[in-house]
């Protein structure tokens, strides 16, 4: 999750994993039926059962890619790892593709849809920590999501003859850099095979074991704008125009972990304050003796915002003389989740994983952004949020880009629990 505006049935199963890691999540009975083997292409409890066979596995593979962390663009080692991986449970690999990113086909045992799982490998750089950091870190989850994915993806390559169709696994270089998504796209990625849907899931503040999904919502895009002003003052009317144009947010960055609590309540409350909004950074530069320019980043909510935000700048702009605006051809989109795909899969995990697994996001978060957008700008799918914040553990520990940002391991055989089950319903041919 590329970071905010500054550049933000068996419950016995799942316990026992869970015991090895020193504590339980208590789940509800609503996936009893499913656990059965009723009503879905490949039964819960073949998938529980790899996944407690792998979880302990897969949690030391999380700690060896946690201990070297890769810059976005520079994934060479987890790239390494991953193909290493998908090519030992037995998928076709393609590697090198959009810079470092790896993909893994896996065909079931009979025809059916074809969908595909992102998975991102990239880190966090020093200046995508809030506050800063002092190198690259896996402060984002993309760890986690890269062993979610090979999990779900040995689990589904053990289970092959349980269920139907095809399953594109897309390791994607570059999330933080919004740039991996558009070069795995261009590399041809969803044409061969022809990809139908696309999931992930992604790192969440919420208690380990609960997912928040997110019907027509998700994550605002961006807009950028340059304001060039000149004149004899005009470092100090650079500085002026940029309070002016801050002035337009509606939204400010959390400065407290009481308000960063606030903010994810927000996002759960229907037509709460965060159904609408403006997230405005912009700041002033001397740029000559009479030369200054304003620029500025901000994220909006609905993104059709945009229109009147951009007006909003010229005429702020307008005020001073001389000084022109330039904007990009487009901004960057927003990721809108698709209504139906979402409710189906809130359905599908209330079934397997008990009513309490889900709750429902009712606003996007105002600084962060994600380049899966031009994924579901293409085709539909689903973006749900994986919780793991630990038990007793503060607001910070379990929201991304902060600096101790320490998600619950547990999270890791959730995730593969879910999607595994999700994946192979999904691929089922009509």
């Amino acid at each position: 999750m590329e970071r905010p505006v500054e550049r933000a049935l068996a419950r016995r199963t799942l316990l026992a994993g869970a015991a090895a890691a020193g504590a339980g999540i208590a789940w509800g009975t609503g996936g009893r039926a499913v656990a059965e083997g009723r009503g879905l292409p490949l039964g819960q409890a073949a998938v529980d059962a790899e996944v407690a066979r792998r979880e302990r596995g897969l949690v030391e593979l999380r700690r060896d890619l946690h201990r070297h962390p890769e810059a976005p663009g520079q994934e060479q080692r987890t790239a390494g790892v991953v193909a290493r991986e998908l090519r030992a449970a037995g998928l076709t690999v393609t590697t090198g593709l959009g810079g470092h990113g790896v993909v893994g086909v896996l065909r079931g045992s009979r025809p059916g849809r074809t969908v595909a799982y992102r998975a991102d490998m990239d880190a966090v750089p020093p200046e995508g920590i809030v506050g800063g950091g002092s190198a690259v870190a896996h402060a984002c989850g993309h760890d986690i999501h890269t062993t979610v994915a090979i999990g779900v993806a040995q689990v589904l390559a053990r289970l092959r003859r349980q269920w139907e169709g095809t399953v594109v696994f897309l390791f994607q270089p570059a999330e933080e850099a919004l740039a991996g998504a558009r070069a795995l796209i261009d590399a041809g990625v969803l044409e061969r095979p022809r990809v139908q849907e696309i999931h992930a899931l992604h790192c969440g503040p919420f208690p380990v074991g609960q997912f928040a999904v997110t019907p027509g919502y998700g994550l605002p895009g961006q807009d950028h704008a340059e304001v060039s002003v000149s004149g004899p003052d005009a470092p100090e009317a650079a500085r002026r125009l940029a309070t002016e144009i801050g002035a337009l947010a509606t939204v400010t960055p959390p400065q407290t972990p009481a308000e960063l609590a606030r903010m994810v309540a927000d996002v759960q409350t229907p037509d709460g304050p965060l159904a609408r909004f403006v997230a405005v950074r912009a700041k002033a530069q001397k740029t000559g003796a009479q030369e200054a320019k304003v620029s500025v980043s901000y994220r909006c909510w609905p993104q059709e915002r945009y229109v009147e935000v951009r007006e909003d700048i010229r005429r702020l702009a307008k005020a001073y003389p001389g000084a022109g605006v330039t904007f990009p051809a487009e901004p960057f989109p927003a990721m809108v989740c698709p209504e139906r795909e979402t409710r189906t899969l809130a359905h599908h995990l209330r079934r397997t994983l008990g009513r309490d697994a889900v709750t429902e996001l009712h606003a996007a978060f105002p600084f962060n952004g994600e380049d899966f957008a031009l994924y579901l700008d293409r085709i539909p799918g689903t973006y749900t949020f994986l919780g793991v914040r630990a038990p007793g553990a503060p607001i910070t520990a379990g929201y991304p880009h902060y600096a101790d940002f320490t998600p619950d391991e547990r999270a890791i055989g959730v995730g593969v629990r879910a999607m595994a089950g999700w994946l192979a319903r999904r691929t089922r041919g009509a």
